[in-house]
């Protein structure tokens, strides 16, 4: 029996995680949820789901959910500690980081310090601090496993259970794929008038928000380069971008020998939410299984880094390292949150964060205390373009 600590239960991937649950509670048991201030859902969630500990990060709405649950046995906390305390409880097995952005880096360092096995939804928490993350992994003896679909696609298809020195295990190149967002083929000078409710309508996925966002401007697909080049211990240069509007591979990976390995799937996060939480065995997920006739045919099309700027961004940022991939994340979550608000233009998103780059000074990554500092300076530096006009 494991028992699992689920951050961000509220949101899709925590949804998708408590169905998977659900279907085996001989083999897992909730201890703990969190959320930031969705009381509705979180009430509903610990009436059905029943876990020992509900935290709430918002204070106020940590007060509401405790009155609504009064009497019935679930403990309420509140506050960014009582995250990082419930992700290193000692009573937890595994932790589910599926808190979206920079806000949940903490508390996924927490169970990674704890040595907890740490099924990684949170993909800031390589993207800023890649080198303290796994120089924690491994030091702490924690069990590392990807949640993301493509991030968990390539793991399924590398020799069982490695994710380092892959160039010894005969790796080659690692294909990313994505469908392109819901504007791979609209014409570039109609990006100006996209709206936040046309950037949300994914084609193939079920998302929050900003990951919606981000996978229409395919900055997504960016933050995901620099975090495979943490988790298989791989330069950029051997990591490519494929177009795939099916969604139905969700990675590849080549070998020396010429052969390609690609994990399929429909579209549902619950395949590697159940792959990750019952590895190495496998268990039902719920999905639907794949069928290929009804596919058809599957496509391919190199990313345009015209039509998909944040691509050659996010490239960048890798290269020069340091803190600098930690800024463009910071830059992008303020640009996307503005962006939600109806403040700015859709094609103002990468503008923002190319401007924020070249404006904040990146240093080496040696503390979190330095990644933080110039997170929080990218913050004011698109907060002050914002402010001022220049929309």
């Amino acid at each position: 029996m494991q028992r699992v600590c689920l951050l961000g239960a509220t949101g899709s991937i925590g949804r998708s995680t408590l169905d998977v649950l659900a279907r085996h509670p001989d083999r897992f048991a909730l201890h703990a949820v969190s959320a930031y201030r969705n009381v509705e859902r979180m009430a509903e969630l610990c009436l059905s789901h029943r876990p020992q500990i509900a935290v709430m990060v918002d204070a106020d709405a940590a007060e509401e959910l405790r009155r609504r649950l009064d009497g019935q046995g679930v403990e309420v906390r509140s506050g960014e500690q009582a995250l990082i305390d419930i992700a290193a409880d000692e009573r937890v097995d595994t932790v589910m980081a599926a808190i979206v952005g920079a806000v949940g880096l903490m508390p996924t360092l927490s169970a990674v310090r704890a040595g907890k096995r740490v099924l990684l939804a949170n993909k800031e928490a390589l993207v800023m601090a890649g080198q303290l993350f796994m120089n924690a992994v491994r030091e702490q003896g924690a069990e590392l496993l990807p949640i993301d679909s493509e991030h968990n696609a390539i793991f399924q298809c590398l020799p069982a259970g490695e994710l380092r020195r892959l160039g010894d295990k005969g790796v080659t190149r690692i294909w990313l794929t994505g469908s392109g967002g819901p504007f791979r083929e609209r014409p570039l000078d109609a990006f100006d008038v996209i709206t936040p409710e046309e950037a949300i309508a994914h084609p193939n996925w079920s998302m929050g928000p900003k990951i919606s966002v981000d996978s229409a401007t395919m900055m997504n697909k960016g933050l995901e380069l620099i975090e495979a080049c943490w988790l298989f211990d791989l330069p950029q240069s051997e990591i490519e971008i494929l177009l795939h509007p099916q969604s139905i591979i969700h990675s590849m990976v080549a070998y020396s020998d010429g052969s390609v390995l690609a994990q399929m799937g429909n579209p549902d996060m619950r395949t590697p939410i159940a792959h990750a939480l019952a590895w190495p065995d496998r268990i039902d997920s719920g999905v639907e299984p794949l069928d290929l006739v009804k596919v058809s045919q599957l496509n391919f099309e190199a990313a345009d880094e015209k039509r998909f700027p944040c691509l050659r961004l996010a490239r960048a940022a890798i290269t020069e390292g340091g803190t600098r991939p930690a800024i463009l994340n910071a830059a992008n979550e303020i640009a996307v949150e503005a962006f939600l608000a109806g403040r700015i233009a859709f094609t103002r998103i990468p503008q923002l964060i190319e401007d924020c780059m070249h404006q904040t000074e990146a240093h080496a990554a040696e503390s979190l205390e330095r990644i933080l500092a110039d997170d929080a300076a990218a913050r004011d530096c698109v907060r002050r373009a914002i402010d001022g006009g220049r929309v």
